[in-house]
């Protein structure tokens, strides 16, 4: 097989035209792609062997390239203002030349640059101002090709209802001279000293002047009530502008956020209304006015109760439940809680209280207790006046329902 290649070779290589040409080069070709990667690969190899053979020899030059410090970060750069003008000169010739050459080599947008971020002050710690150049970067790849032709013009009898008002793009060349301009007018600022910020003395005077005036007089700093109001107006649009933008594709999801909102909201009335009305029923009597004649408290609470020790003194427990009784019910109407009524009987002086009222659970078993020894005609012993004189003490203290309910 060997032999028949060589003499191909041969054959080939003197000038004949054999039908082994084909074979012979497609032989050359696989020994070649085979023999390709070795030959690729070598000087890869070399320099990776070099560079780790410097490193090892050199572990402080290798060291000193990884730390050494740079002030570019991303696509941008620290500039002082120096570097800021020198590199505003460079693109300024830049420009120029790109706008004579107008070939890939002149306006290449690498040439640009990082962007600049330039101090504001001359403070060592001043905040920086980022220059960007991608403007320029456009422009520059955009130069590369030659101007557009100018738009032939429009017969008058088509551009009749067009809207000829715009005026026409650009041309590159234009552009590029509209660049160096503005480059110019920023190398202009740089070389100005900075202006010293106004003090407005004049106007600040004036405003004091209209602050000071009767209809700013009674102006005051919002309060947290207001702030709260704000916030929930602020809520409260945007969840209609949610419900009106939910409801631009489904109108009943719209409508239904906001009928339930409504109901909602009247539920919540109901039920504060419902509170108001157990907690003030009976509306307070003024302070001016005194005490119907007849009624428990017109006579001082002081009095019955004096009664009703004189009568337990006595032995007289029945008469003594009665002055405790009322001594209570005087007690209770001299705080408003109820308006004073000579013909009210003892379960509709029960009835006033709330059910929420922690007096009520001693009052009803007041209540129930002289009942039974007033009007049922039931004996009475120390032990129901020393009950009655416990209940008593804790509907005029005012006490807790503990207490109540001893």
């Amino acid at each position: 097989m060997i032999t028949q290649y060589a003499m191909m070779r041969v054959t080939n290589s003197l000038g004949f035209n054999s039908p082994f040409s084909s074979a012979i080069k497609r032989r050359d070709c696989e020994l070649d792609c085979r023999k390709r990667p070795f030959v690729i690969a070598r000087p890869f190899l070399t320099a990776s062997a070099l560079a780790a053979l410097l490193f090892t020899l050199h572990p402080s030059a290798a060291a000193q390239v990884v730390t050494a410090p740079t002030t570019e970060i991303g696509r941008s750069r620290d500039a002082s203002i120096d570097e800021y003008r020198q590199h505003l000169t460079q693109l300024t010739t830049l420009i120029q030349a790109c706008a004579k050459a107008r070939d890939t080599k002149t306006c290449d947008p690498t040439l640009v640059g990082l962007d600049d971020r330039v101090p504001t002050s001359p403070a060592s710690n001043a905040d920086r101002r980022l220059i960007r150049y991608g403007w320029l970067r456009i422009l520059f790849s955009k130069a590369q090709d030659p101007d557009a032709p100018p738009p032939k013009p429009a017969d008058p009898k088509t551009a009749a209802g067009e809207d000829n008002s715009l005026p026409p793009s650009p041309t590159t060349t234009q552009l590029l001279q509209a660049a160096h301009v503005r480059l110019a007018d920023d190398l202009a600022q740089t070389s100005s000293p900075n202006s010293a910020a106004p003090q407005y003395s004049q106007q600040r005077d004036q405003m004091k002047q209209v602050l000071a005036g009767r209809d700013f007089r009674n102006l005051e700093a919002p309060t947290a009530r207001d702030s709260m109001l704000e916030k929930l107006g602020n809520w409260l649009n945007s969840l209609f502008e949610s419900a009106a933008r939910v409801g631009a594709r489904a109108a009943w999801i719209g409508r239904l956020i906001v009928w339930g909102f409504f109901v909602a909201v009247c539920i919540g009335l109901i039920w504060a209304l419902i509170q108001l009305e157990r907690r003030w029923r009976i509306r307070l009597i003024p302070e001016s006015s005194g005490p119907a004649p007849g009624s428990a408290s017109a006579r001082d609470w002081q009095l019955w109760l004096e009664d009703a020790r004189r009568a337990a003194a006595a032995g007289n427990w029945r008469e003594a439940i009665h002055f405790l009784y009322w001594a209570s019910i005087s007690r209770l109407e001299s705080r408003r809680l109820w308006p004073a009524d000579r013909a009210r009987t003892p379960r509709e002086y029960l009835a006033l209280v709330a059910s929420e009222d922690p007096r009520r659970p001693g009052l009803a078993t007041l209540t129930s207790s002289f009942e039974r020894i007033w009007y049922g005609g039931r004996t009475a012993a120390e032990s129901d006046y020393r009950k009655a004189e416990q209940l008593a003490t804790f509907l005029i203290s005012g006490g807790s329902s503990s207490g109540g309910a001893a």
